[in-house]
């Protein structure tokens, strides 16, 4: 891997191991990482890049997916099925891609699993054309409306974070569409705090989570600190607006500050989920639950998963220490 890093991008190659803010510097390398269409070709094509997904992403099918949604629905764990890939090159694209969500929105509703779908609109076409995105996202929602089911509008890098919340307004205002979709709004961004009370009149549900792109300071809270303050401060917001929401983190300080903010304020445990993801701290999910918590996993699938796997070892470089524990366990 560091062979790859330093090819890749050679101005990594002689940062010393003395740094004062290693993770950091680790995260920034694998952001820059997931961004290699070198790398990705070859991993996503390579046996060994298909082991070290397999942790955090579900299979390459819409079966394999659906197989672990049941897996995970049996534990009393409720599921998120996201169809990994972004930026499609045309409209034709943007149609296949949406193909893949309506046959998961009928067999969540074939199969009764207790699931929804989280789609990104670059993925959708919103690059080429936001009125096809639009479009394409609008009918993603009535089918989801008509399987009793739910669309989770992700967010993607800042650059997106205003066409998108416009985009999940206009959606939302949308006869027999209320409640029916959400978006994630992520804590390091400055402006969280004024999206999210944009969204909380609008009553459109939120996944608050931190952040997984690299931003730059004027747009982003650079510290951990501060991006674990603002979480528990939107987090506070969020739990007694009277919509349901979900707090997505693995991180047990940012949980029990939730916790202990929900007991203080009366709010109940039904009242909002956690949620994580595929494969991640399994052992904190099976804790969650077994205190009555609402859990849901994010369950991402594919071929496209080479972006996603490296922004998830960025979020907690830790997941690498773990990958080269068990790598070569049965």
């Amino acid at each position: 891997m560091l062979a790859v890093m330093e090819s890749q991008f050679p101005r990594y190659a002689k940062i010393s191991s003395s740094a004062r803010r290693p993770m950091p510097i680790l995260r920034s390398i694998l952001i820059a990482l997931s961004r290699s269409s070198s790398l990705r070709r070859f991993t996503e094509n390579s046996t060994l890049g298909g082991r070290m997904s397999s942790r955090f992403v579900a299979g390459k099918s819409v079966e394999e997916a659906l197989g672990a949604a049941t897996a995970v629905n049996r534990q009393g764990i409720s599921v998120s099925l996201d169809s990994l890939g972004e930026n499609v090159h045309s409209p034709e694209e943007a149609r296949q891609a949406a193909e893949v969500y309506h046959r998961l929105l009928d067999a969540i509703d074939l199969r009764k699993l207790d699931a929804n779908v989280s789609v990104k609109l670059t993925q959708m076409g919103m690059d080429l054309q936001p009125e096809l995105a639009f479009a394409i996202a609008a009918g993603l929602v009535q089918h989801a409306a008509a399987a009793n089911s739910f669309v989770r509008i992700d967010m993607e890098g800042s650059d997106y974070t205003r066409s998108t919340i416009d985009m999940v307004c206009g959606l939302h205002a949308i006869d027999g569409n209320r409640g029916r979709l959400g978006v994630v709004i992520q804590a390091y961004l400055y402006r969280s705090a004024a999206d999210i009370g944009r969204l909380l009149a609008e009553g459109i549900r939120i996944r608050l989570c931190k952040g997984a792109y690299q931003e730059p300071a004027n747009l982003a809270f650079p510290d951990k600190a501060d991006v674990d303050r603002n979480f528990v401060k939107l987090m506070q917001v969020l739990l007694p607006s009277g919509v349901y929401h979900g707090i997505a983190t693995h991180d047990e300080k940012m949980i029990e500050a939730t916790c202990r903010f929900a007991r203080e304020r009366g709010i109940r445990p039904d009242e909002f989920e956690f949620q994580m993801l595929y494969g991640v701290r399994r052992d904190l999910q099976r804790s969650l639950v077994a205190k009555g918590y609402r859990l849901r996993v994010y369950i991402p699938f594919g071929t496209d998963w080479f972006p996603y796997f490296m922004r998830r070892l960025a979020e907690r470089p830790a997941n690498l220490l773990f990958l080269a524990r068990n790598f070569l366990r049965k």
